[in-house]
């Protein structure tokens, strides 16, 4: 009988995908394109509140990476508001990953300077665990949904580079505790800039297109 050595060999499931992410991110650095992975649940407003930003963008050229686990509406809409979009459909996997955007950007054409919007699934948890060679997560989260949401998924919030928001217009009709929801916020995350905006008014779009074309990749 010979000696058996078994040997356990340990792997981080996301090794894989950050090289790629990490590959995707220094692409895009050196094209001078800032990424921005957009992060929310469904309903909180992600593509109202790019096509908000992009009216107020003042160098930066728009694309957008459209993520969906079914349908090309949003996709149809962009482009039928000349934005460079390209549709990714995930048929029930419940976030985007490297690999996907990796593929998708070498079917697009990014023939200037500007800023990638990957609209990420409608998800608050997978896709905070996967980095997509983003530069910046944007997180948007909705008064409707309730002042809880950053200690149910503080992963989220603990991410997040800039964090929205949104429905500020609904603020004298539903019971949401801006208090409790910035104390949540700042336990996870003390120094992420919040705005409040307004996807039916265009609230605080401005201040949001500024800080992004401020950060640029420096």
């Amino acid at each position: 009988m010979h000696d058996v050595m078994r040997i356990d060999i340990k792997e981080n499931i996301h090794d894989e995908n950050d090289h790629i992410a990490e590959h995707v991110k220094e692409h895009f650095t050196a094209q001078g394109i800032l990424v921005v992975n957009v992060m929310g649940a469904p309903g909180v407003g992600k593509t109202t509140t790019l096509k908000h930003i992009f009216k107020h963008l003042q160098t930066a050229k728009p694309y957008v990476i459209e993520g969906d686990i079914e349908s090309d509406i949003d996709t149809r809409d962009l482009q039928n508001r000349g934005i460079d979009t390209f549709q990714i459909n995930t048929f029930g996997a419940c976030h985007l990953d490297a690999p996907l955007i990796h593929e998708a950007i070498h079917k697009m054409n990014f023939d200037k300077e500007g800023i990638l919007f990957i609209e990420n699934i409608g998800n608050l948890v997978c896709p905070a665990e996967f980095s997509i060679g983003e530069h910046v997560k944007m997180l948007i989260s909705t008064v409707t949904e309730g002042s809880d949401k950053p200690y149910k998924y503080p992963l989220a919030f603990e991410k997040a580079d800039i964090i929205l928001i949104n429905k500020c217009d609904l603020l004298p009709y539903v019971d949401f505790d801006e208090d409790f929801f910035m104390k949540g916020v700042r336990a996870q995350n003390k120094d992420v800039p919040v705005f409040k905006v307004s996807g039916k008014t265009g609230e605080g779009y401005p201040e949001v297109a500024a800080w992004l074309e401020k950060h640029g990749l420096d």
